[in-house]
Order: structure tokens, then C-alpha cells, then sequence
């Protein structure tokens, strides 16, 4: 099988060409190329040798999730259906603001975690994404969004550059789709590489975001090898509560999880751990459980971002009274903790927290075939 150069961030690139006898300047021709020009075709890639177009023809290609659906939401938001492979398909959203353009992708096709009020948890764990497939949902957002930029000359790059720096449609980039992203470790830190590299997509450390539902040490992992913003899973403040709504909470408890945020913010490139929050009417919402979120999170500068459940059939929870969790809000702010409650965005396509929807094969043997529904875009 030919090499898909969407798995291979920069220093896997280079070593690449260099078993092909190729200097390492020629990796950053083709990151340029591939990731910043959003070319698929060698034959295009003017400035690169016409002896490597050769090999790469003959040995390489840039293979990406086939589209399979494209949808707007009368808000802007807009949802792409990639298929993956094998019967699995996942969904990336692009969430327009004002300041901003947000994209939500994938790590895994299903999730083994298994979180009480998540679909994508019910209907069971298929593959992870491969580096290219996650990286694929970049790509394909961007070349539909007119987001690449046009190549030129070197000097009419250095402007475009500029230009492209300030007004790129896709500022900021969310791992918090289908999947637990540090389960996929080894393919979402190529993806994230590629992400950061300024000879690539050059995001911001500041702009890409991991979520996580608490698996201890690849937090620690991707603080040394990777540091970028970090938002928790929490849901629950305490044990008890969350061994029921996050089970991986029973290898990892939140005295251990608490730790692993503290240590993470040594070297974070924000000052403050995002928790995310899913409201649970009678479950997790009460003034009781804000308090208790208070005395747990005292030592971890932080930020809460309160989410609004939306029910799947046979969930058994049901959403959070507006009321409530204005409430809720409140008690965290009068304790000085920056909360947020997340919008609803881009519900009439299906696109809104916790409706974003793939169909997959469950080779779990939970389920032969079922809708699942992706973790929430960020704010």
C-alpha cells in the first residue's frame, strides 16, 4: 500500500524522504504543499523535483476520508460525514462566531468509555482513527471552507502568509468529537504536531484543545511531549457519582485526576484546566453538588463550561431545567470561577451538543448497527 502522507508529521516526513534519498528541505515543500495549499496532486506541486513527483507518484498519495454528507444549519454551523472505512463514519462540525471559527473532530470511530449519559459510549468501540483521519477532518473543513491558501511565488508567499495568519476561517481546532483522544495517544500526537507545525496548519498552542475524560497518565504524557490547551470530562464532584457517570473514573479517582491538572499546568500553554460539565436534571445539579465542585477544584486554577444535556433514547437522564443551571452558575461565580453555559448550536442539522450523528458498525456485538452521538463542539 502506498504511504499517505497525512499520517506523517514533520519528522516522520523527512525520514520518509530520506530513505528515498531526499534532502530534509523537501519535507517542508510537501507539508506546505499538502497542508497549507491543500493539494492532493503531485503532478501540481510545481516547485518540488520532477524526479520526487516521480516516487511520490509511485509510492505515495494523500489519502483522505471519503465525504460522505456536507450540511449547514441556518446559524452557520456546518457538519461534514466522512467515511472511514468498514462501515464506520464519523462527523467534524464548524461552529462560526464572531472572533472565531471553531472545528470539532474525532479520534476514535465509537468510544470504549462508556460514560452513563454519552450515546457514542452505548453503541461501543470500532477502531481509532488513523493520523491521516483525524488530520483528514482538518483538511476537508478547510478546502470546503476556502480556507487553503493559493501557492505562488516565494516572495507573493511571505504576504499571502501574512494575510492567511490573520485571517484564517478556522482559528481554533477541538478534540472533543467522537472518542477519547488520549486513547488514540500515538496517532492524536502526530495529528497535533501536525496542527502546530507553522510549515503545516500553524495553529496556536492556545487554539487546539484535547478533551479528556481522565486517563492519568497520558495527561502527564501530553504535558511533556505536547502541551496544549486541556479540558476535562468531569461531571461529578465526587466519587461516587462519577464511578457511575465516567467509569474510567474508577482506575483514575479525582484525587488522582486533580493532581494530573495541577501537574499539567506547569506547562499548559493557558493558565487554567477547562471542566466540562454535562447538566443532569437531579442527578448532578443541585446547590449541594456546586458546592462540592468548589472545595474539589480550590487548588486547580480552572474554568467551568456548563453543558445542556440533550437526551438520546433510552438515556434515562433528562436535561437540566434553564433555571437550575443558571443557579448552578451562579454558586461557582460567587466562589470567583469563570463559568460559561454552552449554546446550542446548529440543532436543525443534527450539529448541536451531543447530536452530532455517524452511523458505524458496533463490533462490540452491543449493537449490529446504531446511531451514535459525537462528545459537544466547544464554545
Amino acid at each position: 500500500m502506498k504511504v499517505n502522507l497525512l499520517d506523517l508529521d514533520a519528522d516522520g516526513l523527512a525520514a520518509w524522504l530520506a530513505e528515498l534519498g531526499e534532502k530534509p528541505f523537501r519535507a517542508r515543500q510537501l507539508l506546505h504543499w499538502v497542508h497549507q495549499f491543500g493539494e492532493d496532486d503531485f503532478e501540481r506541486m510545481t516547485d518540488v523535483a520532477k524526479g520526487l513527483r516521480a516516487k511520490l507518484a509511485e509510492r505515495a498519495e494523500v489519502r483522505l476520508p471519503q465525504l460522505l454528507g456536507d450540511a449547514t444549519a441556518a446559524d452557520g454551523t456546518r457538519k461534514w460525514l466522512l467515511d472511514v472505512g468498514n462501515g464506520n463514519a464519523v462527523e467534524c462540525v464548524f461552529i462560526p462566531e464572531e472572533n472565531r471559527g471553531t472545528l470539532c473532530i474525532s479520534t476514535q470511530a465509537g468510544c470504549a468509555l462508556d460514560c452513563a449519559f454519552c450515546s457514542t459510549g452505548k453503541q461501543g468501540f470500532n477502531r481509532n482513527l488513523s493520523t491521516g483521519e483525524i488530520v483528514g477532518q482538518l483538511w476537508w473543513a478547510k478546502r470546503a471552507l476556502g480556507d487553503f491558501r493559493a501557492p505562488g511565488s516565494a516572495g507573493d508567499r511571505r504576504a499571502a502568509e501574512t494575510d492567511f495568519c490573520r485571517e484564517r476561517v478556522i482559528s481554533n481546532v477541538v478534540l472533543m468529537g467522537m472518542g477519547e483522544p488520549l486513547a488514540n495517544y500515538e496517532n492524536v500526537l502526530a495529528a497535533l504536531r501536525l496542527m502546530l507545525d507553522d510549515n503545516a496548519y500553524g495553529l496556536s498552542r492556545r487554539r487546539v484543545t484535547v478533551s479528556t475524560s481522565g486517563i492519568v497518565p497520558a495527561i502527564d504524557r501530553l504535558r511533556d511531549e505536547c502541551p496544549v490547551a486541556l479540558a476535562v470530562s468531569l461531571h461529578a464532584p465526587e466519587d461516587a457519582l462519577r464511578d457511575r457517570l465516567v467509569p474510567i473514573n474508577r482506575k483514575y479517582p479525582l484525587t488522582e485526576l486533580m493532581a494530573a491538572c495541577r501537574r499539567y499546568l506547569e506547562k499548559s500553554p493557558r493558565d487554567f484546566i477547562t471542566f466540562e460539565y454535562v447538566m443532569l436534571d437531579g442527578v448532578n445539579d443541585s446547590d449541594a453538588h456546586a458546592s462540592e465542585l468548589i472545595r474539589l477544584v480550590h487548588e486547580v486554577p480552572c474554568k467551568f463550561n456548563l453543558i445542556p444535556f440533550n437526551p438520546f433514547p433510552a438515556s434515562g437522564f433528562k436535561r437540566s431545567p434553564a433555571l437550575r443551571v443558571r443557579r448552578f452558575a451562579e454558586i461557582l461565580m460567587q466562589a470567583h470561577i469563570v463559568t460559561t453555559t454552552r449554546k446550542t448550536r446548529g440543532e436543525d442539522i443534527d450539529a448541536a451538543c451531543g447530536q452530532l450523528a455517524g452511523q458505524v458498525r458496533d463490533r462490540t456485538r452491543r449493537r449490529t448497527k446504531r446511531t451514535i452521538t459525537l462528545a459537544e463542539a466547544a464554545s
